[in-house]
């Protein structure tokens, strides 16, 4: 059976398995971090597998750890790949970040110099990691608090590079764009406007937070509030040239109910619907 296109979507988080489990929304459809799921079976599992039997589901890593010198853990590959074959997801993304250093794990995304060494390691990761899964994955462009010195490469080209060198696609996070933006000091809109947008298979609304102590001069990526309107000027602006594409509303702190999530969602929708495909 041929999957509908994905419109937009949630986060799916354990406390609303029942709500999304009995939502009916046509075109909903949810995501999870796939390392919380790397289980032989029990409840959490089973849960999933209920909710992608009644919605599309996808798989939103955060610890392959692309970006680092090592090539991707094999035991976690093979966890990644078996996950996939059972969910069968609509899509599956990664981050362009690194967590992982001679066998210590760190929980966080982490930042480096997009040298062109760089770019040949993470094209190498990337190409190990949808050999495993047999698929194209979409690597998310990353969140930035601080300028680091020594680039050869423009973020944007430096992931256009990666699609050319790998066929993978690109999630786009208009949220990071928006806190990035802020941190360093440059123009979103122009950042989106550059952006590759043929590669681009997802997008990732959230909200975010400022510092306690530096305020509106460090936004941090916390998504642990609504989605702010500069944000969703941006969306509108991005998906206007781009056209619809499968929208995430991501949330991870503060959690509110699953109707408030879901009103958000239907923000996303009715937007995605009143542009020109």
């Amino acid at each position: 059976m041929t999957q509908k296109p994905l419109l937009a979507g949630l986060g799916l988080k354990p406390e609303h398995y029942d709500a999304a489990l009995a939502c009916e929304r046509e075109g909903l459809w949810f995501e999870v971090h796939p390392e919380n799921y790397f289980v032989a079976g029990g409840p959490r599992l089973h849960w999933l597998e209920a909710v992608r039997a009644a919605h599309p589901v996808s798989l939103h890593g955060v610890s392959l750890s692309l970006a680092g010198h090592e090539a991707p853990d094999a035991a976690h590959l093979s966890r990644l790949a078996a996950l996939a074959r059972r969910i069968q997801p609509a899509l599956v993304s990664e981050h362009l970040a690194w967590s992982r250093w001679r066998g210590h794990y760190f929980p966080d995304l982490l930042p480096f110099v997009r040298s062109t060494e760089a770019l040949h390691c993470i094209a190498a990761n990337i190409e190990r990691t949808q050999e495993a899964l047999g698929r194209r994955i979409a690597i998310e462009n990353p969140s930035h608090y601080l300028r680091i010195d020594g680039h050869d490469w423009d973020e944007i080209d430096f992931l256009a590079e990666l699609v050319r060198r790998t066929g993978c696609g690109l999630l786009l996070d208009v949220n990071n764009v928006h806190v990035s933006a802020n941190n360093l000091g440059f123009d979103a809109g122009h950042y989106l406007d550059r952006f590759p947008a043929e590669a681009v298979l997802e997008l990732h609304l959230a909200g975010h937070s400022r510092d306690p102590n530096l305020g509106d001069a460090l936004l941090i990526d916390s998504h642990d509030a609504a989605i702010a309107p500069e944000v969703w000027a941006l969306y509108r602006r991005l998906i206007e040239r781009t056209g619809p594409l499968p929208t995430l509303i991501e949330r991870d702190g503060n959690l509110p109910d699953f109707a408030t999530l879901l009103a958000e969602c239907d923000s996303a929708a009715q937007a995605l619907e009143g542009t020109p495909r």
